[in-house]
């Protein structure tokens, strides 16, 4: 049975009727050339936040490092500059931080804003501003208990912790009795809280906010070679106060030295800033327009990796996006780096995730489903953990569905809905695109702010080039109609008519358009499948059968040509022209002629199709081997993704199509496509006594359907793991890497198409195709 057949007993049409579009191109315009000029203002102005980082800086930081005494006096502060900051940029409302502020970060104003009130008067300056920060301190101050406020990370215990210097420092605080002793009853309750190592390291995080209660020896473990704690200039700063480290006092300096007056809430942040944006352009399918910037910076991101660089290692969500990027992108990069953050407690580390944070679970469930060896169990345990632990978070209600939420919400729902090896990449796409939040807000002890993490021109951009590619796919899908009906193919009663679906299956996986033969090549020949396939299994006599094969064997078409019915004559006459067709085309991309390796591609699917089709009218009962042997060129794959391999860019010489390697993909992708189908379609098969494999291994090994559905997945699962590393492989490849993502597109079609049945007669993929072919994505929609 073929990828794009629906089940015998569903034959007749499709319901649906798609749409055509009214406007059409300007058949003068070069879309090409037209898609490439989309944006070109937004794609500069990308380009160049590749060339740096853009961090805001941290009232909440600077303050406290406005509060480190000079090493020659207590009575000095070390860094004045930033006294002088906080004295300059007190915002209207009095308080200080990010001034564009969310409703839902108030905590995150009113710890900011005692930072900065504590520094001015440890060192007697700025009344007028003191008093301006007290009073909103006091107008906010119900925000403090308020359970609905987004929480900074360890606020718990910071806050409570500055309310006490507060009290030493003889400020009076406008806050309730009541509010002030709750706070504090809950920052013991922080503080009494296991020991476990990862404690440790969220209490030597926070130690800003223990002061004198903190085991400041336990603290110095964690000081990284920059000579910062954690990357934070609060931590550290709090370090040199109590304990006159030199190296962390060089590491106030140097960040000073970056930002001049003010000090960020992490820094160095350049590694995971540069991967969220080669993330972002990749997610939302634009990463074709800056191949040269996007291969600098995971040059750059894999010789850190090699050295072992801190800013990736020490950090979960970097740690982990790191790992990804590089294997999807073909660098040779270990997974066993990810097995330190692999916790039984299924909980963060504050120092390398964020405690309990979403968004370093989901780049860990993330990354852990590239897998490509057989002893990478590890990523299984951790695929398995982090995926209960986002599906606890999502549905519990620990993510509060607000504003500032939504997207975070989302994106978990559509990882988990839509794993790797069946995520169709524009469908993907347009997902992101329809979800992505240009609010570049994080929030860490403090929120901050990086064009780098989210940025509106990526948005734009991306909208414009999914709308204009779109409008091309529109097109090619009225021209691949048009052949049905010039082919008479539609004449067929026989035979479901799946254009749609066929071209759907191109356009979602090789959307650019520079790939136009590549679609068209692919779509045709999907359909020329679908339509020999349904020839083959119920519209041909076993003479139409041979009289075909015996045709395209021949190859010569004359007034001679003897056709042993109109149907044959149908099928052959648009065999021929389309094969002519697309070996004329692919001509002219490889400077040679390869019509004959398309016959040949073709002649194999026929014998496998009459093979299947002799067992079936002679009862005769293959073994396994037999089965699958035939099954996997019969699934008829062959013709769809083999001759796409000749317009994807590369110049093909016949021993890189003939050798093993090639064929070894080939036959990997079609064998997981063909147990999948069988898989699904197995009960019904087996009552209307046909061949399956899931049949014919519990005669095979006397074994139940549940035992033989689960070996057949685990060998799917294995299977596909292979074909990624091998796509992924550079050393001993002979195929080019453009040519090997054909083969594992069409895995991502299959496992999709088969994720819950046959996905053609499910609503969500009639859905799909609507969104990838006629659609337009709406910018404003987007926000």
């Amino acid at each position: 049975m073929s990828l794009f057949l629906l089940p015998p007993h569903k034959l007749q049409r499709c319901p649906y009727s798609f749409p055509s579009v009214s406007a059409s191109l300007d058949p003068g315009v070069n879309m090409v050339t037209e898609c490439n000029a989309v944006g070109l203002g937004t794609k500069e102005r990308i380009r160049e936040l590749f060339n740096k980082v853009e961090l805001s800086v941290s009232s909440y930081d600077t303050a406290w490092v406005a509060m480190v005494p000079s090493p020659n006096s207590s009575q000095a502060p070390c860094f004045p500059e930033c006294i002088n900051w906080i004295l300059d940029n007190q915002l209207c409302d009095g308080s200080w931080g990010l001034p564009q502020h969310h409703s839902l970060l108030i905590k995150d104003l009113l710890t900011s804003t005692l930072a900065c009130v504590l520094a001015l008067k440890q060192w007697g300056v700025g009344e007028e501003q003191i008093n301006k920060g007290l009073q909103f301190i006091e107008l906010n101050s119900t925000s403090l208990t308020d359970e609905n406020q987004h929480h900074p990370i360890g606020f718990d215990i910071i806050f409570p912790g500055m309310l006490k210097y507060a009290n030493e420092l003889n400020l009076n605080l406008p806050l309730e009795p009541t509010d002030l002793d709750a706070m504090l009853r809950k920052r013991e309750v922080e503080l009494s809280r296991g020991h476990l190592e990862g404690r440790k390291a969220y209490l030597a995080y926070v130690s800003e906010g223990m002061g004198k209660l903190q085991d400041w020896g336990m603290v110095m473990k964690y000081q990284r070679k920059n000579g910062s704690l954690f990357n934070s200039p609060s931590t550290t700063a709090a370090a040199f106060t109590h304990l006159h480290n030199a190296d962390c006092l060089n590491y106030l300096h140097s960040v000073l030295e970056k930002f001049g007056n003010a000090v960020p809430t992490i820094y160095p942040l350049d590694i995971y800033s540069r991967l969220c944006m080669v993330d972002s352009l990749e997610r939302l399918g634009i990463e074709r327009h800056f191949r040269k910037e996007i291969r600098s910076v995971l040059d750059e991101t894999y010789r850190c990796w090699l050295q072992g660089e801190e800013e990736i290692f020490m950090d979960i969500a970097t740690c982990a996006m790191a790992f990804r990027v590089l294997r999807l992108n073909g660098y040779d990069v270990s997974s066993d780096s990810l097995s330190q953050f692999i916790k039984e407690e299924h909980d963060f580390d504050i120092t390398r995730g964020h405690l309990k944070d979403i968004g370093a679970a989901l780049e860990l469930y993330r990354a852990s489903q590239i897998i490509i060896y057989p002893d990478e169990s590890a990523l299984d345990k951790q695929n398995s953990w982090s995926n209960d632990f986002l599906q606890q978070k999502l549905h519990n209600g620990s993510i509060h569905v607000d504003r500032l939420n939504k997207y975070l919400i989302q994106e978990v729902d559509d990882a988990l809905k839509f794993p790797f090896h069946a995520n169709l990449e524009r469908t993907a796409n347009r997902r992101n695109i329809e979800h992505y939040n240009v609010d570049s807000t994080r929030i860490l002890k403090t929120s901050y702010c990086s064009s780098n993490i989210s940025n509106e021109d990526f948005l734009k951009l991306a909208v414009e080039d999914f709308n204009i590619c779109q409008s091309i796919h529109r097109e090619e899908l009225k021209q691949l109609e048009r052949w049905v009906v010039e082919n008479r193919l539609d004449q067929l009663k026989f035979a479901r008519q799946k254009s749609a679906y066929c071209y759907f299956s191109a356009a979602a996986t090789l959307f650019s358009p520079e790939l136009s033969d590549a679609r068209m090549s692919w779509a045709k020949n999907g359909v020329l499948t679908t339509v020999v396939d349904d020839f083959f299994d119920i519209g041909g006599s076993l003479e139409e059968l041979e009289n075909l094969i015996h045709l395209v064997e021949k190859w010569d078409v004359n007034i001679d040509t003897k056709f042993c019915s109109e149907k044959v004559q149908i099928i052959f006459s648009a065999l021929h022209s389309t094969i002519c067709e697309i070996g004329g085309k692919a001509f002219r991309y490889q400077g040679r002629s390869v019509t004959r390796h398309i016959i040949e591609i073709w002649l194999d699917l026929l014998g496998s199709m009459l093979r299947e089709a002799e067992w079936v009218r002679n009862k005769s009962v293959p073994t396994i081997d037999e089965y699958m042997t035939n099954g996997y060129v019969s699934f008829a794959l062959g013709p769809i993704v083999l001759p796409a391999l000749y317009f994807v860019g590369p110049k093909l010489s016949e021993e890189v199509v003939s050798n093993p390697e090639c064929h070894n993909l080939f036959k990997i992708m079609s064998t997981c496509g063909r147990l999948l189908n069988d898989i699904h379609s197995f009960k019904r098969e087996s009552e209307e006594g046909k061949l399956n494999a899931v049949s014919l291994y519990m005669i095979n090994n006397i074994v139940t359907e549940k035992e033989a559905i689960g070996e057949m997945k685990s060998f799917i699962d294995s299977r596909r793991r292979e074909l990624l590393r091998l796509i992924l492989q550079k050393r001993v490849s002979v195929v080019p890497r453009e040519c090997k993502d054909l083969f594992w597109k069409m895995s991502e079609v299959l496992h999709l198409f088969y994720m819950k049945d046959d996905g053609f007669t499910s609503h969500e993929m009639i859905s799909a195709v609507k969104a990838i072919i006629h659609e337009p994505i709406s910018l404003s929609l987007c926000k």
